[in-house]
């Protein structure tokens, strides 16, 4: 990398062809969304990326440059969700923190892509899923939190740390009817399991995670399947978790057995529960926020990884 000249002109050196055609985007597009969020006129030329602007805004826009690096250097193109990230880590003056977020693979996806968190707060979850018997995450939709503990299941389970990956959620839709639903009781219960064999099928592939169901190495069940049950050598993962009952969430806590963790997962934004019942997520957050041995983790609309405008629509309601 070059300093950065009086007259306002830097350039930085690119590694490859492959990560000056990711860095530029099709039709110049990542440049262009660079160029928006800095101020600062960005041009390809040959291997060089070239920055002419004011100075301070340079200087910024160079450093926004490097936290995006471990992306464009394998020749993938920039999410603009990435970019915004490392965007709001320059902005909270945490550049350092961000550029750890490259080393933190966890896994890869079935088409091998590495699985990773992308911003600063999805990175001190998935270390309080390592570091933790018991884990909350709070915060709204598109903000990982069910995908990347099951990333970090996915991994203790190769590492073979765990032999059980159990994902359980409560059966609720504007209360807790399922007897108009057609078929029998696992088929009552699947639409609202879906989203969590979404992020099995993402991480192993239809047909492991298939397999890895039907020997009983992954279980997808509803809440209510927990009662009675000791979960020994697991990672459970509770996802929905504003939608449990005061006494299904104790229920639920209770069931962690010897050399086991829990994640549990909420949106306290979007309870369906009858109005006259306290979410079982918000009572937890209250009576066990000091509790040794628990850690509790918030995310919020900066951490949203989903389509753009997924932030702006969350932003909007709120």
């Amino acid at each position: 990398m070059r300093e950065v000249s009086k007259t306002g002109h830097f350039t930085i050196d690119l590694p490859s062809s492959d990560a000056a055609t990711a860095l530029s985007g099709p039709g110049n597009s990542f440049l262009k969304k660079f160029e928006s969020l800095t101020g600062v006129s960005l041009t390809i030329r040959g291997l060089q990326l070239e920055m002419n602007g004011v100075i301070s805004k340079i200087e910024r826009a160079s450093a926004l440059v490097e936290l995006t690096r471990p992306i464009w250097e394998q020749g993938l193109e920039v999410p603009e969700v990435d970019l915004k990230a490392a965007l709001s880590s320059l902005n909270m003056g945490e550049s350092s923190s961000h550029a750890e977020l490259g080393k933190k693979i966890l896994a890869r996806s079935k088409e091998g892509r590495f699985l990773r968190p992308r911003t600063i707060r999805q990175k001190e979850y998935v270390e309080s899923i390592e570091n933790f018997d018991l884990t909350f995450a709070i915060g709204p939709a598109g903000t990982g939190k069910t995908f990347l503990a099951t990333v970090c299941a996915a991994r203790l389970l190769n590492e073979k740390k765990i032999e059980k990956i159990v994902l359980t959620r409560p059966a609720v839709e504007a209360g807790e009817s399922l007897g108009f639903l057609p078929g029998d009781l696992q088929q009552k219960v699947d639409p609202y399991l879906r989203p969590l064999y979404d992020s099995l099928h993402s991480i192993f592939g239809f047909d492991r995670t298939n397999s890895l169901i039907d020997k009983g190495i992954i279980e997808v069940a509803p809440l209510a399947f927990m009662r009675g049950r000791t979960l020994d050598n697991s990672l459970i993962i509770l996802d929905e978790a504003q939608n449990t009952t005061c006494s299904q969430m104790r229920m639920f806590l209770t069931r962690l057995g010897e050399r086991s963790k829990m994640v549990v997962n909420g949106d306290i934004t979007q309870i369906d529960l009858k109005k006259d019942q306290e979410s079982g997520l918000i009572e937890a957050s209250r009576i066990f926020s000091e509790t040794e041995g628990i850690k509790f983790c918030y995310l919020n609309i900066e951490d949203v990884v989903r389509h753009p405008l997924v932030q702006k629509i969350i932003e909007a309601y709120q």
